[in-house]
Order: structure tokens, then C-alpha cells, then sequence
């Protein structure tokens, strides 16, 4: 059991290319829209931050930060995820794997990094397990939706 709680792995297939789905994994406006108001580039070495919602039962501050470890255009990114300011010891993990499939794509994510011997990890660990699957991919997949309902030939992506 304890080596399911080191870990968070989710896929969902996007009615979207590739090309697109990595665009909203990158463009800061686009992130924001789905995950939380950053700072981000997609640059090795590049330190970010994201600015969500304080959770204090979990000593999470409300301010990610984030350094860009790997990234692989239109397949992978890589970021290391932590509290910048909190008690919560979390330094996770986050990686993005895109593959083409059929007419989208297969968008994988695995948060890696958690301690299931730590309390505030295994309550980390439930609350973003749950946030990731119910609120974080449906809302990047509305977000995706949005933009094929308002973009012409990418203009709205690079407006």
C-alpha cells in the first residue's frame, strides 16, 4: 500500500493534437486557465512559481514553486513541484508525457515524491490525487475545448 502513496498516475486521451495539448501544458495564459497564475517557461533550469488557493489542514501555502527539469517539445515536461512557503515537506515531482493517439492525444501524468510514513504527504497525496483527475485534467480539457471553439487556424492561442 505504501507504494501507491508515493505516487499519483493519471492518463486521459484529449480530442486534440499534440501540438495543441503541449501549448496549454506551456503557455503561461493558457496554464493559468486550467492550473493556477505562473510565471512559466518551458526552459531547463527556468524557476517558476504558481499561485492556487491556501490549504492549511495540509500546510499548503497557496504558492508552488517550481523549477523546469526536463522538457522534450510536444512530449514531455518535467517540473519539480514544492511549497514555497509552508510546513509541508512535500518536494515532489510532476511529469507530463503527450503521445499521439488515433485523432489526440494521451496526456500522462505522474506526481511522484511523496512520503506515506509523512501525515501531511498522505493527506497531500489524497487531496491532489483527487484534484488532479476530478478538477485539473477536466478543466485543461475545457480549456482545450474553449480554444477549438473560438480559434481560427491558432490565431486565439497566439492572441
Amino acid at each position: 500500500m505504501s507504494e501507491q502513496l508515493t505516487t499519483i498516475e493519471v492518463e486521459e486521451f484529449l480530442p486534440h493534437s499534440p501540438a495543441k495539448v503541449w501549448r496549454a501544458l506551456t503557455e503561461p495564459r493558457l496554464i493559468a486557465r486550467w492550473l493556477m497564475e505562473n510565471d512559466f517557461q518551458a526552459i531547463v533550469g527556468h524557476q517558476f512559481q504558481m499561485r492556487g488557493i491556501p490549504v492549511p489542514a495540509v500546510g499548503f501555502s497557496g504558492l508552488v514553486a517550481s523549477e523546469v527539469l526536463d522538457v522534450e517539445t510536444e512530449k514531455l515536461l518535467r517540473i519539480s513541484w514544492r511549497d514555497a512557503n509552508s510546513g509541508n515537506s512535500l518536494n515532489s515531482t510532476v511529469t507530463w508525457s503527450i503521445a499521439a493517439e488515433d485523432t489526440g492525444s494521451r496526456l500522462s501524468l505522474v506526481h511522484d515524491g511523496f512520503n506515506p510514513d509523512e501525515p501531511t504527504h498522505v493527506a497531500s497525496h489524497r487531496i491532489m490525487s483527487g484534484g488532479w483527475r476530478n478538477h485539473v485534467l477536466p478543466r485543461l480539457g475545457q480549456t482545450l475545448a474553449e480554444l477549438d471553439s473560438t480559434e481560427s487556424d491558432s490565431a486565439e492561442l497566439d492572441s
